[in-house]
């Protein structure tokens, strides 16, 4: 990046600074959206910033945590917050795939089947608790996540921007959760791991709910208002240094004997699918976008690659005999690969 600056009356200088000034005023609405939500949510600054950010970037979240941690209210509250559609899935053991993206069903004054859609059919899908429905279900979510389309009988409908599914799930040791499929755990941009809030915080939580005392969210951000900031945050400079520094990141996570790191060859079963190189390059475009900056730099993609990256590589038998990581190999890999 250093050579960015280096004329101060470069064209890429100038333009960088036009962007600087757009993005300070297309992003006014991401303190608005952040005090907003913190009406409700005590603390949890980590999982709100997440969540902003798959706002922008157009990517599924998935949050993890223990019982109680105000997961699905965060993501109620950022659906309240958004002037959008809004559908609340609870996923339980009997949930069906036509329960989901909805059925064919037989008309018969006109002699004829219609479709009746679904609760998928929405702009924001709070998936809540996705790890208690077997994985028949999860496979009907899959086109709608990454093609943003859905198929019933020979019809093809698709859905309407912005559509996220924002899930929560919690840890894989608790009783009566099945493991998310690989190819829908690609599909989530994040996954965002949620811990207990601070000792003053719990005080803060615990005291308003005693007292009933909460805040109504008002809503306080269109979606026309979001699709634009999204066409602002694609525009974000990336200068190559960054791709392949991104690029580094994912092939040393498929390929750890070429960047050095032999001993982690038999501690990963399978390294990030290209999605993780397109997501860590979008998420890090929206960081920059939320710190009101027109360029990426390392730092970006450092402070959202465990998020990116912490369910896209999977770790061995081996490795969990010796209490390993995902996020242990990633930090090997942050700190074995060069940054520019």
């Amino acid at each position: 990046m250093d050579n960015l600056g280096n004329a101060a009356n470069s064209p890429i200088s100038m333009e960088l600074s036009q962007l600087n000034e757009r993005i300070r005023h297309e992003s006014a609405f991401v303190d608005i959206l952040t005090n907003e939500m913190k009406k409700v949510i005590v603390g949890q600054e980590y999982m709100i910033e997440r969540l902003l950010l798959g706002l922008l970037s157009n990517g599924h979240i998935l949050l993890e945590g223990v019982p109680g941690l105000a997961k699905t209210l965060a993501i109620n509250t950022l659906a309240q917050a958004v002037q959008a559609d809004f559908s609340r899935i609870q996923f339980t053991p009997d949930l069906l795939p036509a329960d989901l993206i909805g059925t064919l069903i037989y008309n018969q004054a006109e002699n004829r089947f219609t479709v009746k859609k679904g609760p998928v059919f929405a702009n924001f899908i709070l998936a809540d608790e996705i790890n208690r429905a077997p994985g028949k279900v999860q496979s009907a979510l899959l086109e709608a996540m990454q093609e943003r389309q859905i198929t019933i009988g020979d019809s093809t409908f698709k859905l309407e921007e912005p559509f996220l599914v924002l899930a929560t799930q919690n840890p894989l040791e608790q009783e009566g959760t099945y493991p998310l499929p690989e190819a829908q755990l690609d599909r989530f941009m994040l996954k965002v791991i949620i811990s207990y809030p601070t000792y003053e915080n719990e005080q803060l939580i615990m005291r308003m709910n005693v007292q009933q005392k909460f805040q109504k969210v008002q809503p306080v951000l269109q979606t026309d208002s979001l699709l634009r900031a999204r066409k602002v945050v694609s525009e974000v400079y990336m200068d190559e240094k960054i791709e392949r520094y991104i690029l580094d990141i994912v092939f040393a996570s498929r390929n750890p004997e070429n960047y050095k790191l032999k001993d982690l060859q038999p501690l990963i079963s399978y390294g990030g699918s290209p999605r993780a190189s397109i997501n860590l390059a979008l998420a890090s475009k929206a960081y920059a976008f939320i710190k009101r900056r027109g360029f990426v730099i390392p730092e970006d993609v450092r402070a959202i690659c465990y998020d990116v990256l912490r369910h896209r590589i999977g770790i061995t038998y081996e490795a969990e005999a010796e209490n390993i990581t995902s996020e242990d190999i990633i930090k090997q890999i942050l700190d074995a690969v060069e940054v520019p």
